[in-house]
């Protein structure tokens, strides 16, 4: 598939995506903020974006960090395969289920990395795996290094987390993307197109993943500091949209 085919298909996923995030791009903002600044001693940062999807927040790294060493990790081959075809100029995309004991291996990376990042992906990942992750990332992160989580986080009190939804869902009103297309008629579309063919059929051989995993801020922050991560704080949040970051 050509780039331009590819970057279509993104960006059409990305107006999917403010469906239910509706101030997305100011979170991949603020993402790349905490990465510039925890990195801004490295001439060259070396870069994970976990669960990279069709490369929406490397693009957008690529972009704010020009000299940066990316590489995406993905288990759906539909999104690598964007990803690849529209940014392979600007990252390297590995096929990874992060889910499966010692996904690193093999990356190939040439140091240790300096952040890590992950946007609306690591919810696919079971509670009781999820721990295991962050500890493999940490063993790849220098001392000091970020691992930056921006993904719907809950409160474990209800009432408050019942607000919370209200707040962001208030806010997609608010600006409009609440009638976006939505999850299930992007795959629709995006499965007829005939440069994913057989990406397309190789997802359907995998299988679909399972559920998501609505873990609250603190339960995140609990598997962090046991996987050796010294400080665990957010740094942005709009409802129970978070972004989290940890420190090596």
């Amino acid at each position: 598939m050509d780039a331009n085919t590819a970057r279509a298909w993104t960006a059409r996923w990305d107006r999917q995506q403010e469906r239910y995030i509706a101030d997305r791009e100011e979170r991949f903002a603020v993402v790349a903020d905490v990465v510039a600044e925890a990195t801004a001693g490295s001439p060259a940062p070396l870069l994970l974006d976990l669960g990279c999807g069709p490369g929406s927040m490397s693009a957008r790294l690529a972009s704010r960090l020009p000299k940066a060493v990316i590489v995406g990790l993905d288990q759906d081959p539909v999104l690598l395969a964007l990803a690849r075809d529209g940014y392979r100029d600007l990252a390297r995309f590995v096929d990874v289920d992060l889910a499966s004991p010692g996904w690193s291996t093999g990356l190939e990376l040439t140091g240790p990395v300096d952040a890590a990042v992950s946007t609306t992906a690591l919810h696919w990942i079971p509670e009781d795996r999820l721990g295991a992750v962050y500890e493999e990332a940490a063993t790849l992160l220098r001392p000091g290094g970020v691992l930056v989580n921006a993904d719907n986080l809950y409160d474990e009190q209800p009432v408050l987390a019942g607000l919370a939804a209200a707040v962001l869902e208030g806010r997609a009103a608010r600006v409009g993307v609440s009638h976006h297309e939505d999850w299930a008629t992007w795959w629709q579309a995006v499965s007829a197109e005939p440069g994913l063919a057989v990406a397309i059929a190789e997802r359907e051989r995998r299988g679909a993943r399972g559920g998501v995993t609505e873990l609250s801020v603190l339960r995140h922050a609990e598997l962090l500091r046991a996987a050796g991560f010294a400080e665990v704080g957010t740094v942005w949040q709009s409802g129970n949209d978070v972004v989290l970051v940890a420190v090596r």
